[in-house]
């Protein structure tokens, strides 16, 4: 198995410095890599240039990929160009877009996870409010977050996420057109919208203020659990473990070879699910254990 990394913009023979430690210990593990240009795939859209320091496989070879967030194309252009090399990326572009995307995994996690109901936007024109009011039209009046289909604007939590009340119309746009415009080119897809559920607090941001949550990030490998650790941070876990096998029901339905699983516990003492994502683009956790995570990849590889 390969690692493959994004490079540094600046020094393309060198590992982006966010992910120093990541190659450290895929180095340790026993695991090779090859670095790639970010910024020839996603601004200039060469994904032949991107990787032409990836050196090709002959027999053939499984890769993963540990790097910034990719649209879905722009993932298939990498999947695709690396397969050119002999070189097989373990998600394809149909399971990275199904863990990337909310809208595409809720109807594996839904019941376990937060209600959502979301909006398709068009791009360049302007957001329907009427439609907006419908999408929320479920929720009866209750508090909801906004998002896109990827991110949420959370540490400007009052400001882009955080809607009181699903039937006040007024909040709705000001929330929703704030979001949007931070937003802006990144937008993914549309808006989604999920009830605001009452998680066991942790802290507030230090930074944004927003309230934390007790969440635990959990990577899954062929149906695997290979690592479970505390999302934030911030804040005291006072030694709360995340359960291994609570949701290896839904684990076993993910169309994904290899994906994260974000939960966290309500103020009922019940876990819920808060969303999946591709483990590939999922950022370890500050807690993680690094060199854990590799040798897991290495022992299944």
């Amino acid at each position: 198995m390969r690692i493959i990394f994004c490079a540094d913009p600046f020094n393309i023979t060198r590992p982006d410095y966010m992910y120093e430690s990541e190659v450290a210990a895929a180095q340790e593990a026993n695991l090779s890599y090859s670095l790639i240009s970010f910024e020839a795939l996603v601004e200039g859209k060469r994904a032949e240039r991107a990787i032409r320091r990836v050196e090709p496989s002959a027999q053939g070879e499984v890769a993963v990929y540990r790097g910034w967030m990719l649209r879905p194309e722009a993932y298939a252009r990498l999947y695709e160009a690396l397969a050119n090399k002999g070189i097989s990326l373990l998600n394809t572009p149909t399971a990275y877009r199904h863990c990337h995307y909310l809208p595409e995994s809720y109807p594996v996690i839904e019941g376990y996870t937060p209600r959502s109901t979301w909006l398709q936007l068009e791009p360049g024109k302007p957001v329907d409010m009427n439609a907006v009011m419908q999408a929320l039209y479920p929720f009866d009046g209750k508090p909801v977050i906004v998002k896109d289909f990827v991110k949420s604007r959370k540490h400007e939590w009052s400001e882009a996420c955080y809607i009181p009340s699903a039937a006040d119309r007024q909040v709705v746009e000001r929330v929703v057109n704030r979001f949007l415009e931070l937003q802006g080119e990144d937008l993914n897809e549309g808006l989604v919208f999920r009830e605001f559920v009452e998680f066991e607090p942790l802290t507030q941001h230090s930074k944004s203020g927003m309230p934390l949550i007790r969440e635990f990030r959990q990577f899954f490998l062929d149906g695997k659990l290979i690592l479970s650790t505390p999302y934030w941070e911030e804040g005291d876990y006072s030694g709360l473990q995340a359960p291994t096998d609570l949701f290896q029901n839904v684990a076993q339905q993910v169309q994904s070879r290899f994906f994260t699983m974000d939960i966290a516990r309500l103020r009922s003492g019940e876990w819920m699910i808060v969303e999946l994502g591709d483990a590939q683009v999922a950022g370890l956790p500050e807690r993680a254990n690094v060199q854990a995570f590799y040798q897991a990849l290495a022992k299944l590889a």
